[in-house]
């Protein structure tokens, strides 16, 4: 750990004593478009970190998955190679404890969250990625117990269309199977309808790889339609649609070393409608409605024989909500309902149905001056736990215009998926429908200090899951089931900073470095039990990317180092250099460039270092 923290210190003096000049970037400009409250993240009083198009553009990913790798406190526990199974969460939690949403509408999969990022979303439609860490039932309602993750798509200003295109490869040959070399080809196009009131965006994007060992073949396909409609300046709508076909090798993903041969295929259909609407100068009303389809077929023995080992899920999931805001004359006021119904037909699960219904309520004000304070709740009702709520209060105090003092309190809750609840799956797994909610409580303090070029953000928090779901077991020969495990007690940390120079108007040097600490201590937990996916939990992170842009070209380097709570800890280390020549963009990438060994799920080892290269043209 020496040789990490001396890490870390290095960098922090490189930002510190780096000159200072003035950038035109400016964070405060970022809104976070919470359901109710729009907020400049310098007014935040959660700890928030933003990804926006900037850094989405220079970082070496094509897909969200991989763009998601680079954010300090997100762990990300990929099977799959680029972006075809992972799971996701958030400061030490389970992949189930995190809420993903696109544009505010909240995507839970209530089947598993194996699926939770199989979305009809190119990279080349965000915006920006804002990731709000601690329970957040207040604000995104259930499953919010670790954190949210809001995708949030472009609004385009400007007609034209888009196309990006990239072959790469390991240059190793599948001496297993074919004797092909490995290979990963992709390509996106999209085009983009400008009008004075009204914005249309057609992008569809298609990724195929013959994988980079044994059976971790993919394909992948993805079709997203967005519009924008200005009925007039007090009212305008926004309606998306989203489809995508996801087939890959799944060797050894879910049940090594039997599942050599299997393989999965997941679609996913998404819609939604929301509007706002500015009733008059205090009020405002913002209802919503979505749906998602996912239909997951996974095949243990693989194509070679469907009639065994075959496990098929239909999962159907509609939602509408109401949220309204009310300007006072000391504060502001919003609340509003949610309705959610999820059903699922499953060979291995069953047919099932239930209903979810939250009330919230919440105040903001600012009570003195420089005290901007955040307080309410969240009522739920659940047709299979019926009531419950979860209240919330977050606050922070402007020493000065550069340094701010924050903290919250927070309640959450997740309800188990239909997998922990009703799977059937012997002799591998199965549920257990005597499985209580899991409810998180939160306590974090700290501050943010953020001057011209430089910001620096550090934050304690201490957060007590009771009823932790995991799916465990006692001795290697019986199925795991899930079960309410214990208890879970969290001490952590988190450390972010920021530095921009500008060498001159054409030049440019960023750096980005982060670390997060984690302490995890069961309570109440029944002894000598296996349990399946907390073992992995990341104990110490760090995240640095340090990118420099002269005119057209830019080079990005980016460092990840990950140590578990088992396991050896690794560092991984990605590069990107791109130019742009009008309308056209040249980047190559190099991934996992000194070529680490490594393993984020189990016994799956990720793809050695990866070389690829890309061009785009774009007219908008």
């Amino acid at each position: 750990m020496t040789k990490i923290y001396f890490a870390l210190l290095t960098f922090m003096s490189v930002s510190l004593y780096a000159q200072v000049q003035k950038d035109t970037i400016k964070i405060d400009e970022v809104i976070i478009n919470e359901n109710r409250f729009s907020t400049p993240i310098s007014k935040k009083n959660r700890n928030v970190y933003v990804i926006d198009k900037a850094a989405i553009e220079k970082l070496p990913g094509k897909t969200i998955q991989e763009v998601l790798q680079y954010a300090n406190g997100v762990d990300l526990r990929q099977r799959g190679p680029f972006g075809s199974q992972a799971d996701v969460s958030i400061d030490g939690g389970s992949f189930e404890q995190t809420v993903v949403l696109i544009n505010g509408t909240k995507i839970i999969d209530s089947q598993t969250a194996h699926n939770m990022l199989n979305l009809p979303i190119p990279v080349e439609v965000i915006e920006r990625i804002e990731i709000i860490r601690g329970p957040a039932a207040l604000t995104y309602g259930i499953n919010s117990l670790t954190g949210a993750i809001n995708i949030i798509t472009k609004k385009p200003a400007q007609s034209g269309f888009l196309v990006n295109t990239y072959a790469g490869s390991n240059f190793e040959k599948d001496t297993q199977d074919t004797g092909d070399t490995f290979y990963g080809t992709g390509i996106q196009v999209g085009g983009v309808l400008s009008k004075e009131k009204q914005q249309h965006s057609l992008f569809a994007s298609h990724d195929k790889s013959n994988g980079y060992r044994y059976n971790t073949a993919f394909e992948n396909n993805k079709i997203f339609y967005q519009g924008n409609y200005q009925i007039n300046d007090k009212n305008e709508i926004l309606s998306s649609f989203g489809y995508i076909n996801n087939g890959f090798g799944a060797n050894g993903f879910y049940a090594a070393p039997g599942d050599r041969n299997s393989s999965e295929v997941v679609q996913t259909t998404f819609a939604s409608v929301q509007s706002k609407h500015q009733l008059s100068d205090k009020w405002a009303l913002m209802p919503r409605v979505s749906y998602r389809y996912n239909y997951d077929d996974y095949r243990y023995f693989g194509i070679s024989n469907l009639k065994a080992g075959r496990s098929q899920h239909y999962t159907n999931s509609l939602a509408a909500e109401v949220n309204t805001t009310y300007n006072m004359e000391k504060g502001e006021l919003g609340f509003g309902a949610e309705f959610r119904n999820e059903n699922i037909t499953s060979s291995n699960i069953g047919d099932h149905d239930r209903e979810n219904f939250g009330i919230y309520l919440q105040y903001r004000t600012t009570f003195i001056e420089k005290l901007d304070v955040n307080l309410g709740t969240y009522l739920n009702y659940n047709s299979d736990y019926k009531w419950q709520v979860y209240p919330g209060l977050d606050a922070s105090y402007a020493v000065t215009n550069a340094f701010k003092i924050v903290g919250n309190i927070g309640t959450s809750q997740r309800i188990p998926s239909f997998t922990d609840l009703y799977l059937n799956q012997r002799p591998g797994n199965i549920g257990n429908p005597n499985l209580v909610t899991e409810n998180a409580f939160q306590s974090e303090i700290g501050f943010k200090y953020t001057k011209q070029n430089f910001s620096f953000n550090a934050n304690y928090f201490y957060r007590k899951i009771s009823n932790f779901i995991d799916w465990t077991r006692d001795v290697t020969t019986q199925p795991w089931q899930s079960n309410n495990y214990g208890n879970l007690n969290t001490n952590g940390f988190n450390l972010r900073t920021n530095y921009r120079v500008n060498f001159s108007s054409d030049s440019r040097l960023n750096i980005n470095l982060a670390y997060s600490y984690l302490d995890f201590k069961f309570q109440d937990v029944i002894d000598d039990l296996y349990a399946k996916y907390l073992v992995s939990s990341l104990e110490h992170q760090i995240t640095n990317t340090i990118d420099f842009q002269h005119k057209k070209f830019t080079a990005l380097f980016a460092t990840r180092f990950n140590k578990r709570i088992t396991g050896p800890s690794y560092w991984i280390n990605d590069f990107r250099v791109s130019q742009s020549i009008k309308k056209v963009t040249i980047y190559a990438d190099a991934q996992n460039i000194f070529n680490t060994t490594y393993y984020e799920v189990g016994a799956v080892p990720l793809p050695s270092r990866w070389f690829s290269l890309g061009v785009k043209f774009v007219t908008f």
